[in-house]
């Protein structure tokens, strides 16, 4: 099994939302994929139709007490330990219980044999969650909005791979994700530019099409299944195919050429 943890400390930056599509596109790629949503936003459970999740069906007991994972819920064929705000309780227990920031990754070690594949979606923000979550992964996937924000928030990244790696040397970035591009936009075209001069390796932009993503969140539904063949789909499977190629997980998405 390889693990991927979505991480930026930026919010809105679509972390939730690729964790989500490209889960379900691998998928349908014949993967059994393993989603965690460890954001007290929950965005990623709500944004799979899933609702009325409790404390226990979280990773709260694994952060904090080191307890084996929950049992996942099923959602458009993929199995997710989902989220609820009481996971933010978390932060302050984990505190100074000794090698809590691994708790996750040995639980994921112990169901490793029933998946191909596991997908984090990490919370915005550098706190004990994140810190799980990445040290959890294989490799990381940070998206990057082609915004002044985005730029932004690369110092801060940078500082906390560096203190990420202290603990886990094996830890890299398999592929920056440039977000929310609209080349319509200077702004974005020139942050666009600035990311391929800064960042290795970086994917093709995904583009801003604000509607399909917001209105498959809103009816709990991966693009896939409420936009098929859209444009926005497009996208989905094209970055999908540059994350699995990247982190070397030996899949080939069907409609995106190798």
């Amino acid at each position: 099994m390889r693990t991927l943890t979505f991480f930026n400390h930026a919010g809105g930056v679509m972390k939730s939302s690729l964790t989500r599509d490209v889960g379900y596109t691998l998928s349908q790629a014949g993967r059994r994929v393993l989603l965690v949503d460890l954001d007290p936003q929950a965005n990623l459970t709500d944004w799979l139709g899933v609702s009325g999740v409790t404390r226990e069906q979280t990773v709260y007991d694994t952060a904090t007490r080191g307890e084996p994972l929950p049992s996942p819920i099923s959602a458009h064929g993929l199995h997710l330990i989902p989220s609820d705000v009481s996971l933010a309780l978390a932060e302050g227990q984990m505190m100074g219980v000794v090698g809590a920031h691994l708790h996750l990754r040995q639980a994921l070690q112990a169901v490793a044999e029933g998946y191909d594949v596991a997908l984090i979606d990490s919370p915005p923000s550098l706190g004990q969650l994140s810190i799980l979550g990445a040290l959890a992964a294989d490799h990381l996937i940070v998206p990057v909005p082609t915004r002044q924000k985005g730029m932004n928030a690369l110092a801060g990244l940078s500082e906390a791979m560096a203190t990420y790696r202290k603990l886990r040397p094996d830890l890299t970035v398999a592929l920056y994700v440039p977000t929310l591009y609209d080349a319509r936009r200077s702004h974005d075209r020139e942050a666009l530019n600035a990311l391929q001069d800064l960042l290795r390796p970086l994917a093709s932009p995904v583009p801003d099409r604000g509607a399909v993503w917001n209105d498959s969140a809103s009816a709990g539904q991966p693009v896939g299944v409420y936009a098929p063949g859209s444009p926005v789909h497009r996208d989905v499977l094209r970055v999908t195919a540059e994350i699995a190629r990247a982190a070397r997980l030996g899949v080939e998405i069907p409609g995106v050429e190798a």
